[in-house]
């Protein structure tokens, strides 16, 4: 009797509640690959795009259009932050995750995560994205001022001031290495190479799809005894592309890089002479290099609530001149494919998020809006 019931707790499953009890380091449940683990995700990620929509339908009755579209991020994620403390944060799978037959464990311990590491992970998870996309912005602002007024004052003090060879050379090397910092801040302070770089680890190992769950040391199994014969497929061909693809981007930078340095080389050794008391020439690279992009005008080209009926004389006025997003005047009026006309950080923020026309639900693409001129 006593062997039969060894042999019935040995085969029995694991429970997805969350216990205390040390995982046995002998388990047959093997780590989920990265197949189960991407599907899982997709699973939550449709649950929580289609749970955001109606909560933003509810809330635009409640409130109106206009406060809905002004708060969509927040009501994004707090939607994603109420579906995972409902799951994970109380100790339950998601959806996605009992989609896929995968259990969520720490990876040193083998225990059920912790609630202070499913809290972290949510917060992380979600808050961290969100307040990094609102500090990076004002980040490149304040260092792209800085390095100007840095570099200005360089130029002119190489041109005014004369000082050692050696001196001269340290100076130049300081000033390429902040024009090149200048010409590539939006590249160097880009979260796009960590994600591609964390994302072609995860196609190897199949360890961790979100960046948070490295922090926090979260990793998946599968909760289904896995037969010798069944062979688990990975996505590491999808890895090598990725890691090709990071290369090939690398080298052409750097070739980029050493070319641009070389052709200012042999144009300051033909104009060295011809450059001496012209300090408006010197200092005409550093108002409006040619490498930087104009930066988008703070206030609108067209705004139609303070020209007083002069911009666009044509659009008529009251009712038609409002825009039915904000209900506010237009502000650079836009006409999507169907022929309704919005405000263009309105309509283009919309798109985003569903791309259709707000009006008539015809499709309605960002790279189809076109402004109103005239």
């Amino acid at each position: 009797m006593s062997s039969d019931d060894s042999q019935h707790s040995s085969s029995s499953p694991p429970s997805s509640k969350p216990t205390t009890s040390h995982w046995p380091t002998s388990h047959f449940f093997p780590w989920a690959t990265s197949p189960d683990i991407i599907r899982a995700h997709e699973k939550d990620a449709y649950i929580t795009g289609t749970l955001s929509t109606q909560v933003q339908s509810i809330v635009r009755t409640l409130r109106g259009a206009r406060f809905a579209h002004a708060h969509t991020d927040a009501i994004k994620n707090l939607t994603d932050i109420l579906y995972l403390s409902l799951t994970t944060l109380v100790g339950n799978r998601t959806l996605g995750e009992e989609y896929c037959d995968v259990v969520q464990l720490e990876d040193d311990s083998l225990r059920f995560p912790s609630l202070a590491r499913r809290a972290g992970y949510i917060l992380s998870s979600i808050l961290m994205p969100w307040t990094l996309q609102r500090i990076l912005p004002a980040f490149r602002r304040r260092l792209r001022a800085k390095l100007e007024r840095s570099i200005a004052r360089k130029q002119a003090k190489s041109v005014y001031f004369s000082k050692e060879e050696q001196q001269k050379k340290r100076q130049n090397l300081v000033l390429k290495f902040q024009t090149y910092i200048l010409e590539h801040l939006d590249s160097l302070t880009s979260l796009s190479p960590v994600y591609a770089i964390h994302l072609a680890a995860f196609y190897f190992t199949g360890a961790y799809y979100h960046i948070s769950k490295r922090l926090w040391g979260l990793r998946y199994v599968f909760s289904k005894r896995i037969e010798e014969s069944e062979e688990r497929v990975g996505y590491e061909v999808l890895g090598v592309l990725m890691v090709l693809q990071i290369v090939v981007q690398g080298i052409v930078h750097v070739k980029e890089v050493v070319e641009s340095i070389q052709e200012d080389t042999q144009s300051k050794d033909k104009h060295d002479f011809g450059s001496h008391g012209q300090p408006g020439t010197t200092l005409k690279s550093i108002c409006n290099p040619p490498s930087i992009p104009s930066l988008t005008p703070d206030t609108p080209r067209y705004d139609l609530s303070s020209d007083a009926g002069t911009a666009l004389s044509w659009i008529p006025a009251g009712q038609q001149r409002k825009c039915t997003l904000c209900l506010e005047p237009f502000k650079d009026p836009s006409v999507s494919t169907c022929g309704h006309v919005f405000c263009w950080t309105c309509i283009r923020d919309w798109v985003r998020e569903k791309p259709e026309c707000p009006l008539c639900r015809q499709e309605a693409l960002g790279s189809k809006i076109l402004p109103l001129r005239g």
